[in-house]
C-alpha cells in the first residue's frame, strides 16, 4: 500500500522529491509514484545504493521514529549498563540520543563504509564504548553472546526489500540470535504487520526466544495527498517486536562462511 511506502520512506530526500513532484490528486500520478517507490525499495538491499545515498545526502536521517518515540518501550527491556548493538545504524541520531540518556555502551554497525567513516569522525570524542564499525549484519565478526541487546530500526525491513530477501533475512536473524547472550533481547522496529514479520521470527527450530509485539503511533506528516479508502485503512502504527532469548534454551548454530 502506497501509504505505508510513504511512511517507510519518511524523510527520504529522493522520495520526498518524487512525492512533491508527482502525487497531486491524480490516480495516475499515484500509480506512477508507487512504481518508482517500489524501484527505490528494491535498491535497499544493495550496498552500492547506500554508498551512493550517504555520499549524496550525509545529513542525519532517522527511519520511522526518533528515540523519544521509542523510549518508553525500549527502557522496559534495556538497562543503562547493557552492551547494545545497533544494526544498520546509518547516520541516525538514535544511538546518540540513547547515549545522552545514559546508554553508553553501544556498538553501531552499518554496511556502508562511507557512512561508518563519517560517524566515526563525528563521534570520536564519545569514548571507547561508543563505536562505529563497517559490517554486514548478515555476517558479523563478533563472538557469540557478545551483546545484551540488539536494536534494529528498519534494517530487516530494508533487507526484505532486496533480491534474495528470504535468504538474507534468515542469515541476518541467525546472526542476531548468535551474537545475543542467552538472556539477550532483540528489539526490531518495523512498519511490517505481524502477519508479515512473525513468519521470520517464529521459528522454534532456529530461535528459542519469546516474542512480544508493541505498537506506537506513526509520526504524522503534512500532505495534500487525497488517500484512497484502502490507504485510509492502512495501520497508523509502527510495530516493535521484542524477542527475548530463553535462558538455557537452544544454542545458536555457528556457521561462518
Amino acid at each position: 500500500i502506497i501509504y505505508d511506502y510513504l511512511f517507510f520512506f519518511f524523510n527520504d530526500t529522493a522520495t520526498t522529491e518524487i512525492y512533491t513532484e508527482q502525487i497531486v490528486g491524480s490516480v495516475r500520478c499515484v500509480q506512477e509514484t508507487e512504481v518508482r517507490l517500489a524501484y527505490y525499495m528494491s535498491q535497499y538491499g544493495k550496498s552500492d545504493y547506500w554508498e551512493e545515498r550517504y555520499t549524496r545526502d550525509p545529513e542525519p536521517f532517522d527511519w520511522y521514529q526518533r528515540f523519544s518515540g521509542l523510549r518508553d518501550i525500549i527502557t522496559q527491556y534495556i538497562s543503562p549498563d547493557a552492551r547494545i548493538l545497533n544494526v544498520g545504524a546509518g547516520n541516525s541520531r538514535m544511538s546518540e540520543e540513547m547515549y545522552d540518556e545514559g546508554f553508553q555502551n553501544i556498538t553501531n554497525i552499518d554496511i556502508s563504509a562511507i557512512c561508518t567513516k563519517a560517524m566515526q569522525e563525528k563521534y570520536k570524542d564519545r569514548g571507547p564504548n561508543f563505536t562505529y564499525v563497517q559490517m554486514d549484519a548478515r555476517q558479523m565478526d563478533f563472538e557469540s553472546g557478545s551483546f545484551d541487546c540488539i536494536v534494529d530500526k528498519g534494517t530487516l525491513d530494508a533487507i526484505l526489500c532486496g533480491e534474495g530477501s528470504t535468504t538474507s533475512a534468515s542469515k541476518m536473524l541467525s546472526e542476531v540470535y548468535r551474537v545475543l547472550n542467552n538472556k539477550g533481547v532483540y528489539l526490531m522496529i518495523s512498519y511490517g504487520q505481524p502477519e508479515h514479520r512473525l513468519c521470520y521470527l517464529e521459528k522454534p527450530a532456529q530461535f528459542d526466544w519469546s516474542i512480544v509485539t508493541h505498537t506506537i503511533p506513526k509520526p504524522t506528516i503534512n500532505t495534500s495527498l487525497s488517500l484512497s479508502n484502502e490507504d485510509k485503512d492502512s495501520p497508523s502504527v509502527h510495530y516493535i517486536y521484542v524477542c527475548k532469548r530463553n535462558p538455557g534454551g537452544r544454542k545458536p548454530d555457528i556457521q561462518k562462511d
